[in-house]
């Protein structure tokens, strides 16, 4: 008779903490961190490992935060239910000392490299969990403040690199906040119905899907292209950025014409997946361009 594998307790809560942190989504935050600490002049690599081990830990310690504010509102969302405080599969107090542990090491190890980056990691995640997270019920306005805190990787990674701000460093925070609004709001034409259970309003229109939602998306690629173009303006990079800037623009755009056009869910399941490649795609251009 063939047994059943029953995972331990340990693997359990292993993959619960995953879960709880968005340990994948992490990364990509991180990834915005790398190229930003690549774009200074300067490379310390007990700095760049604290970096990213904090960068990881902080991101994790908001995403938990968030779920335990949510998890009310997870219940009603097909996509969150196998949450592990939905599932009861973690309680909320072991949530809740998971995600103070993950932030204030992760705070700890940004203060290790410099204050000023300790300040920027604080910074995105308060107001992260205390402002944007109960905000999504209330306005679409939640997407601009949120802007705020998912802009800071870039400019964290040069201010743990060089030790203070400047012109380049605020071009890549301008650059990835520019980027958010066509994102977020491709995921948001996808998962409107789900959120709509939940009562969260993150599309720019009252009425959800429509041709002034998609109107919006539209102007603000272009307003993302634009500000992708910015830093070769002001000298900061190469003429490769501005030729993969224009190409990758150009796709880009064509996508979000086409949702406006069609209004079809799967045009914005394209400019979402698109999206996810653009941003990554122009840091890693800048930092190449620049060396």
């Amino acid at each position: 008779m063939q047994e059943t594998y029953t995972p331990t307790r340990t693997a359990i809560r292993f993959k619960d903490i995953v879960v709880l942190t968005k340990l994948r989504l992490s990364f990509l935050v991180v990834i915005s961190a790398i190229t930003g600490y690549l774009m200074a002049d300067e490379f310390v690599g007990k700095d760049f490992a604290l970096m990213i081990v904090g960068g990881f830990l902080v991101t994790g310690s908001s995403n938990g935060f968030n779920q335990i504010i949510e998890r009310e509102f997870d219940k009603l969302m097909q996509r969150t239910q196998n949450r592990p405080l939905v599932k009861g599969t973690m309680s909320v107090a072991q949530a809740f000392w998971i995600s103070l542990l993950f932030g204030i090491s992760g705070l700890i190890c940004l203060y290790f490299i410099n204050y000023l980056s300790a300040v920027l990691g604080l910074f995105a995640l308060v107001s992260y969990v205390a402002v944007y997270t109960p905000m999504k019920r209330v306005s679409p306005w939640a997407v601009f403040v949120g802007a705020f805190p998912g802009a800071i990787p870039p400019m964290l990674g040069y201010v743990a690199a060089t030790g203070h701000f400047g012109l380049l460093p605020s071009m890549l925070f301008f650059v990835q906040f520019m980027w958010q609004f066509p994102h977020f709001w491709a995921i948001a034409w996808v998962l409107d119905d789900d959120y709509r259970k939940a009562g969260y309003r993150l599309l720019p229109s009252k009425f959800g899907r429509n041709t002034t939602s998609s109107f919006q998306i539209l102007l603000f690629t272009l307003a993302m292209i634009a500000a992708s173009l910015a830093p070769y303006l002001l000298n900061l990079t190469g003429p490769l950025s501005v030729v993969i800037c224009v190409i990758s623009g150009y796709f880009f755009y064509a996508i979000a014409l086409k949702l406006h056009h069609t209004q079809d869910l799967k045009d914005a399941r394209k400019l979402m997946f698109a999206s996810f490649f653009y941003l990554p795609l122009i840091q890693f251009i800048y930092v190449f361009d620049k060396w």
